[in-house]
């Protein structure tokens, strides 16, 4: 296997709207991941992720294009109605294992959609979202989604893999490498016969078959540290 080349092909795949897998690493969730910049998802892209990997389907977004358009984490939001709701604070995830804080902010639909939740609505949100951000069109956020929805947004860390190193900064240095807009779709898989999470085997077997590129987390975060 050779990085360099498996990273240019990751970065090609992502210009064609294409999905890549992408293992974080064995300290951390030791998941894979189904990433695609969200600028190119479509209907199929969501039954893709839906059919083939199983888990929570979200849209990252870069740092600065949170700023814009002034994106709350989740947990600001809930410690901001801690007053009118004190139970909230005791829910404050300080415990989670794998990390120091969660990259969860709200949920939304597009105002164009329906229920929001098939593929062709979730499709709609996320594409048109992105397109929105390339082109810096930010005061149209509440004008064009409504929450809650059913996408879920995730907020990049400031300068991504410098200062966190979860599969929302990966797929976002990812989109950055690739010169694609900051989005993208981010999708745990999962194993139906396990419980668990899809093992590097099972996954790598999956990306085989399916002319995917199989990429390392460690890798990307090695990459993107040398060039920015």
């Amino acid at each position: 296997m050779n990085q360099e080349t498996d990273l240019e092909k990751g970065f090609e795949a992502l210009r064609q709207g294409k999905f890549i897998l992408v293992y974080d690493n064995d300290d951390r969730e030791g998941e894979i991941d189904m990433i695609i910049a969200s600028e190119f998802v479509t209907p199929k892209s969501i039954a893709t992720m839906r059919n083939d990997a199983g888990g929570l389907i979200c849209n990252c977004i870069s740092s600065k294009f949170c700023d814009e358009i002034n994106l709350p984490f989740m947990v600001d939001i809930m410690e901001a109605a801690t007053e009118k709701y004190p139970n909230l604070a005791e829910l404050a995830p300080n415990d989670i294992p794998y990390d120091e804080r969660s990259s969860f902010s709200i949920w939304v639909n597009h105002r164009k959609s329906f229920t929001g939740v098939t593929d062709h609505d979730r499709a709609m949100t996320i594409s048109e979202m992105a397109k929105m951000f390339r082109d810096e069109r930010f005061d149209e956020f509440g004008k064009t989604f409504r929450s809650p929805g059913h996408v879920c947004l995730l907020r990049g860390a400031v300068d991504t893999v410098k200062n966190r190193r979860g599969h929302t900064e990966i797929g976002l240095a990812m989109c950055e490498m690739a010169g694609v807009t900051p989005v993208c779709v981010v999708c745990e898989m999962m194993d139906g016969e396990t419980g668990q999470a899809t093992s590097f085997d099972d996954a790598k077997k999956y990306a085989e078959d399916n002319d995917l590129v199989l990429l390392r987390g460690n890798d990307i975060i090695k990459k993107y540290l040398e060039e920015y």
